[in-house]
C-alpha cells in the first residue's frame, strides 16, 4: 500500500543567531508540510481516555484535575469522527490503559499479555523515613492535596473507558511499553500517533508513552485537537503546557497533524479489509 499524503506540523529548532539578544529567536519555529504516512506501518493510539466520574461525583479530584471539562469536551466532538474513521480504513486503533485494572479481563488484553510475555518489574529503591515524610510533605502540599485524596481515591476505584473510547471486540490493549512493543512488532507498526489525556503527562511519561515508545526505535506523533494538557495557574488560560508539549513531540519524537487533516487521509486509504 502506497503512502498517503497528509500536512503535518513540524518545528525547526535552527539555527540559533547569536546575533541576537536571544539566539533561539532565530528559530525557524513552527512549519508545516505535507509528509508521506505509511499505512501498514501506522497505528492510532488511544491512551488513557478515561470515564473518571462528574464534579459532583468527585469534587475533590476535579479540584486539582482541572482538564477534565476540556477531555470530556474532546471525546465527545473529536473522538467520534476521528475513530469512525480510523476503524474503518487499514490503520490499527491499538489502545494503552492504566490507573487500576478495568481491562484484564478483555480480549484485547489478554490476547496482548500472551503475545508478549511477562512484562519486566522494576525492583523499588528502599524508602527511609525522611523519604516517607517528604513524600506525604508532597502528596498534601504539593498534589492532590490532603482533602483530595479521598475522592481521588474513590474515583479511581470506578475507573474505566470513557464510552467513547472503548475498545471494539479485537481491538488489541497494552498496559506497558514492553506489551505496546510487542504489537508493533506482531502489526508491523513504526509509527504511532497518540490521543488522549494528557499529552504532557501520561501520553509523554506513564507507561506506554512516547518516552517508553522512543527507546523501541518507534516514532511518535500526536493530533492536536485529540489532545489536552495538565496546565497550571500560570500556564491555564493560555493552556501553554499544551504547546510546549506540542513543541516536544515535534522535536524529541514525531509529528503534530490536525484532526480534520488526518481524518480526510485515512478516508482517502482503501477500506479495511
Amino acid at each position: 500500500m502506497r503512502p498517503v499524503e497528509i500536512p503535518a506540523s513540524y518545528y525547526q529548532q535552527f539555527d540559533a543567531d547569536y546575533r541576537r539578544a536571544v539566539p533561539a529567536e532565530g528559530y525557524g519555529g513552527w512549519k508545516k508540510s505535507r509528509i508521506g504516512l505509511a499505512p501498514r506501518h501506522t497505528a492510532l493510539v488511544v491512551m488513557h481516555a478515561w470515564e473518571c466520574g462528574t464534579m459532583e461525583q468527585w469534587p475533590g479530584w476535579r479540584r486539582c484535575v482541572e482538564y477534565h471539562p476540556r477531555a470530556l469536551k474532546i471525546l465527545a466532538e473529536v473522538f467520534p469522527p476521528l475513530l469512525r474513521a480510523v476503524r474503518a480504513s487499514p490503520l490499527p486503533v491499538f489502545h494503552v490503559v492504566g490507573g487500576r485494572d478495568y481491562y484484564s479481563h478483555l480480549p484485547g488484553y489478554k490476547s496482548t499479555v500472551k503475545l508478549a510475555g511477562p512484562s519486566p518489574k522494576p525492583k523499588p529503591v528502599p524508602k527511609d523515613a525522611v523519604y516517607r515524610r517528604l513524600d506525604k510533605f508532597r502528596a498534601d502540599k504539593v498534589f492532590v492535596g490532603r482533602r483530595n485524596w479521598p475522592d481521588v481515591r474513590k474515583g479511581f476505584k470506578r475507573l474505566d473507558f470513557a464510552p467513547a473510547a472503548r475498545p471494539l471486540a479485537g481491538e488489541p490493549i497494552a498496559e506497558d511499553g514492553h506489551q505496546l512493543a510487542a504489537l508493533c512488532h506482531a502489526h508491523g507498526i513504526n509509527h504511532l500517533v497518540y490521543v488522549g489525556f494528557a499529552i504532557n503527562w501520561c501520553l509523554l511519561m506513564s507507561p506506554g508513552g512516547m518516552v517508553d515508545m522512543t527507546r523501541y526505535g518507534v516514532m511518535c506523533s500526536t493530533i492536536r485537537e485529540a489532545v489536552t494538557a495538565v496546565e497550571n495557574k500560570e500556564t491555564a488560560r493560555g493552556e501553554r503546557e499544551k504547546q510546549q508539549a506540542l513543541w516536544r513531540v515535534a522535536i524529541n519524537s514525531g509529528f503534530v497533524f490536525g484532526a480534520q487533516d488526518f481524518i480526510k487521509a485515512v478516508k482517502s486509504l482503501p477500506p479495511k479489509a
